[in-house]
C-alpha cells in the first residue's frame, strides 16, 4: 500500500509538473498571461476539485467568463440607432439645403440636370425641386442651365457688374433670369427679373452681349436686385425652349455663353 501512494504522489507531481510546463508554454513570454496563470494554480489548489458552485470570483478579472448583459446590450444599440438616424437626418438635410442635385453637366460656369423631372431622377433632386415648388422642365419641352459662378470660377455677387456675352446652342425660344441661389425671384430696380431672346439686340456675326448690372446699362440689360448687403446671393438661369440639347450626350460640346465681372460697388 506504502508503495502505491509513493507511486500516486509521483503520478500527481508529474502531471502537475506537465500542467505547469504547459502553461508556461502558452504563456508564450507574455508576464502578465503567467502570472494569471500562477494565480489560477494558487486558486485551484486551495480550492475544491470540481465544478459546483465555481463562478470564476476568485479567478483573475482577464480569467473570468463573460456574463451576459442585456441591459447594455440594450443600450448600446440604441445609441448606434439614435447616431445613425442623427447622421442620415444631417446628410439628407445638408443635400438638399445646398439645393444642387447629385447628377449635373457642366459647361463652363454652367450646370444643368437632365435627368431632373424624369423617373430616373435621384431622390435628391425630387426633394429640392418639391421643397422649393419648382418644375423642372421635361425632356421635350427644353433645359435650363444655371450659373453660380462667373467663368473664371468666382461666386456671383448681386452688387457686381457682369457681361454675358457669346451665344446659345439652337433654340426656339430662351430666357435669361436673376434669381437668388435658392431661384427665389427678387425685387429690382426695373421691376423685371429677366431677358428674352425676342427683346435682345445682337451683333452682326450672331453673339450677344447682355450686362447684368443693378443700375441701367446701354444695350441689353439684365437688372440684378436691390437689397441689403446681407442678400447679395446671385443666380443666372438660362432656359433653352423647344431645344435639341436636352439629353447628356447632345450637351457635351455645347457652346455657352461666358460670364464676366467687370467690378463690384
Amino acid at each position: 500500500m506504502n508503495a502505491n501512494a509513493r507511486m500516486n504522489r509521483s503520478a500527481d507531481s508529474s502531471g502537475t509538473a506537465l500542467d505547469t510546463e504547459r502553461q508556461t508554454s502558452a504563456a508564450n513570454g507574455k508576464p502578465e498571461v503567467l502570472d494569471a496563470l500562477k494565480r489560477l494554480s494558487k486558486t485551484a489548489a486551495a480550492s475544491p476539485v470540481g465544478e459546483a458552485g465555481f463562478d470564476g470570483s476568485n479567478m483573475p478579472r482577464i480569467m473570468r467568463p463573460l456574463r451576459p448583459a442585456p441591459l447594455r446590450s440594450l443600450i448600446t444599440v440604441v445609441v448606434i440607432l439614435f447616431f445613425g438616424t442623427l447622421l442620415g437626418i444631417a446628410s439628407a438635410y445638408f443635400m438638399v439645403e445646398r439645393d444642387q442635385p447629385l447628377v449635373a453637366v457642366t459647361i463652363g460656369p454652367w450646370s444643368t440636370y437632365p435627368k431632373a423631372g424624369t423617373a430616373e431622377a435621384d431622390p435628391y433632386s425630387v426633394a429640392i425641386y418639391t421643397r422649393s415648388a419648382r418644375v423642372p422642365l421635361a425632356s421635350g419641352e427644353g433645359v435650363a442651365l444655371t450659373a453660380r459662378t462667373d467663368s473664371d470660377g468666382n461666386g456671383l455677387d448681386a452688387s457686381c457688374v457682369y457681361r454675358i456675352s457669346g451665344r446659345t446652342p439652337q433654340a426656339r425660344l430662351w430666357t435669361l433670369t436673376a434669381t437668388d441661389t435658392h431661384g427665389h425671384l427678387k425685387k429690382t430696380g426695373a421691376g423685371r427679373t429677366f431677358l428674352t431672346s425676342q427683346q435682345l439686340l445682337w451683333r452682326e456675326d450672331g453673339n450677344f452681349v447682355v450686362m447684368a448690372a443693378q443700375t441701367p446699362r446701354s444695350g441689353n440689360w439684365l437688372p440684378l436686385a436691390i437689397g441689403p448687403s446681407a442678400d447679395r446671393s446671385l443666380l443666372f438661369v438660362l432656359r433653352l425652349y423647344d431645344a435639341p440639347v436636352t439629353t447628356e450626350s447632345s450637351l457635351n460640346g455645347a457652346e455657352m455663353p461666358i460670364i464676366e465681372r467687370l467690378g463690384c460697388s
